[in-house]
């Protein structure tokens, strides 16, 4: 049996008895492929949204210029500053485990293109998006930012996600097939 989990979350982590193997597996091998792709390949800095971000993706990314946000919730409100590294003439790609809302990586972005970033790009490994707040993501067209993202990445470990997002700019979905079938001949 197969079963995708996100292991970031503790109580998933202890839930295996002896009898269970888990294999983890990241979808970061498939963006640093599809990163390589880019005519701007060389000019990406990697941004994380806070802390959490940083410590499970930092170490995967390690060879890209990085930008340290960080967030504080005030209310309703979310107040994203840049904590360490500069945006400014980058390609930036924000990088995060999972997005619903948005509401934080559209403050990054703020953030980002107030700080001069050039391109700003997403990745989540699970762009779950409840009441298609997919649609929150605008699509740079060219040079503005501030107006939208430049790509937006996630895998297809949300089938519906995938499914409502699909020929959508600025959206392409990288497929965790490949992976997962050669964890399975493991």
């Amino acid at each position: 049996m197969y079963q995708t989990l996100n292991w970031f979350r503790l109580k998933e982590r202890f839930y295996f008895g002896d009898n269970i193997l888990p294999c983890f597996e990241s979808g970061i091998p498939l963006l640093k492929t599809r990163l390589q792709q880019l005519p701007d390949s060389d000019n990406i800095s990697i941004c994380f949204p806070d802390d959490g971000a940083w410590k499970r993706f930092h170490k995967q990314l390690q060879h890209f210029p990085t930008i340290v946000c960080a967030k504080v919730r005030e209310g309703d409100q979310r107040i994203v500053r840049t904590k360490e590294g500069d945006p400014k003439g980058r390609h930036v790609l924000i990088v995060d485990d999972l997005v619903q809302s948005g509401g934080t990586l559209i403050e990054c972005q703020k953030v980002l293109a107030a700080h001069g970033a050039a391109k700003i790009s997403a990745y989540v490994t699970h762009g779950i998006f409840p009441n298609r707040s997919w649609e929150r993501f605008g699509s740079d067209k060219g040079g503005n930012p501030e107006q939208g993202l430049t790509y937006f990445w996630i895998t297809d470990s949300c089938p519906t996600t995938v499914r409502d997002v699909m020929h959508n700019p600025p959206f392409e979905v990288l497929s965790l097939a490949g992976s997962i079938a050669t964890t399975l001949q493991k």
